[in-house]
């Protein structure tokens, strides 16, 4: 969903390396709270790393919509993995996906903290409802779009405060061409909301302990 499409040089050096620091920090602190024994769960590592192969490769699957949409599958990363595994989840996703010309080298920090937005607010929002949303499939697509929409808005103050290098819109006439896109991309994101409902609802079923629901 949310993705800054830009090829390197997009962006001026200084916030190139500002997004980068953030996001260095941001992992530096999720590997410093695993290697701290806080997170030992073996269940939740192996389950980090079938999401990772999975987002990536919905990711790199796009929808001829608009010019071309992508699903990401990050408020599904946060809901099974958690903020923490996620952040090292959406750094991999984004170094394999500007391996293959996704969007710059230079904007996988930016966009690590996107993704990272969107993985830890969907899992804020799956976990805080539990109590008003006992319906794992209403919980699960909320959290969902509730996610992918903040994304999109740190996507676009990203731009926004950075500047795209070359374009010679002004502030107003780039954000209104953003907005479009933001809308755009709501509309997937209900989509996107729908799958990683039924996908959370059938885990579920099987097994509630993976989604740290009491089983019946």
């Amino acid at each position: 969903m949310a993705h800054i499409h830009l090829e390197d040089g997009s962006f001026s050096l200084f916030w190139v390396m500002v997004w980068w620091i953030i996001a260095l920090v941001l992992i530096g602190a999720a590997l410093c709270f695993l290697r701290s024994g806080r997170r030992k769960n073996q269940n939740t590592i192996t389950i980090a790393a079938f999401v990772t192969a999975a987002a990536f490769v919905i990711s790199q699957i796009e929808i001829p919509f608009f010019g071309g949409v992508h699903l990401n599958l990050t408020p599904l990363i946060g809901i099974l993995a958690g903020p923490v595994l996620g952040a090292l989840v959406v750094l991999v996703i984004n170094t394999l996906s500007a391996a293959i010309g996704h969007g710059g080298w230079g904007l996988i920090g930016a966009n690590v903290l996107v993704n990272l937005s969107e993985v830890t607010i969907a899992f804020l929002v799956f976990r805080g409802a539990r109590g008003l949303l006992p319906d794992l499939f209403s919980r699960a697509g909320i959290a969902t779009f509730v996610g992918l929409f903040c994304g999109n808005l740190v996507m676009v103050l990203i731009i926004l405060v950075s500047g795209i290098q070359g374009v010679t819109q002004s502030s107003s006439q780039v954000l209104a061409g953003l907005t479009l896109i933001i809308a755009v991309n709501m509309g997937v994101a209900i989509i996107e909301a729908l799958l990683t409902g039924l996908i959370v609802r059938y885990i579920g079923k099987i097994r509630p302990d993976i989604l740290g629901e009491k089983t019946a």
